[in-house]
């Protein structure tokens, strides 16, 4: 089943496909397991490993075609089709996210943006309709959006949390630098910049192999 999947392998065949993207442009129509993990930074045995988890597997004469390895993993992640987005919080943050989804993330559709700033409000931002907090309940239903990025203030994280989940939403990309309680069948990804900016900033002062 999709869910026994482990989240690190789903983060790498999004980006395996990527990859086979930008081959597919260049005219490639075969690669080995050796050539994919070159590009992905992971080993060989890696790649394979993931491939077989969704059922792919290469020839080995020929390895795997782009083409079809492409849609194989696009279907499994269901990235075959537009995702329906809700944006909430329409910051600088916001604004930058927003931008990027309409220009960087063709599969996703920035759908409605929140915010409880009036002067937000009712305007098209960055290519989407910016809506009052208030409204996620009637909005997150009617759309049929299951997927919410917050990018908030720390102190209004959880709060945003909870409406957005009682309307439907089952996923979560929290920018909000503070930890989130969300139900079991909530699927949460934290997104902390301060912090992962700190344990950069830690590790490049710190002796390294071959230094």
């Amino acid at each position: 089943m999709k869910s026994e999947i482990p989240p690190n392998t789903v983060a790498r065949l999004s980006l395996y496909r990527r990859l086979l993207e930008a081959w597919l442009e260049k005219g490639t129509t075969h690669l080995y397991s050796h050539e994919i993990a070159s590009m992905a930074c992971v080993t060989p045995a890696q790649v394979r490993r993931d491939l077989m988890a969704i059922g792919y597997s290469g020839s080995p004469s020929r390895g795997y075609s782009v083409d079809a390895l492409e849609d194989s993993i696009g279907r499994f992640l269901g990235s075959d089709t537009v995702r329906k987005i809700a944006l909430v919080g329409m910051g600088n943050l916001g604004r930058a996210l927003a931008t990027y989804f309409v220009s960087r993330a063709p599969r996703f559709r920035m759908t409605a943006a929140f915010d409880n700033d009036p002067r937000k409000t009712g305007r098209v931002i960055a290519g989407c309709m910016v809506h009052p907090v208030e409204a996620i309940p009637g909005i997150i239903p009617a759309e049929g959006i299951r997927t919410a990025v917050l990018a908030l203030p720390p102190e209004s994280a959880q709060e945003m949390a909870d409406t957005l989940v009682k309307a439907g939403v089952k996923g979560i990309l929290n920018f909000a630098p503070v930890p989130l309680r969300l139900p079991g069948d909530v699927f949460l990804e934290n997104r902390d910049v301060t912090a992962s900016l700190e344990k950069v900033a830690f590790f490049s002062g710190q002796p390294r192999e071959g230094n």
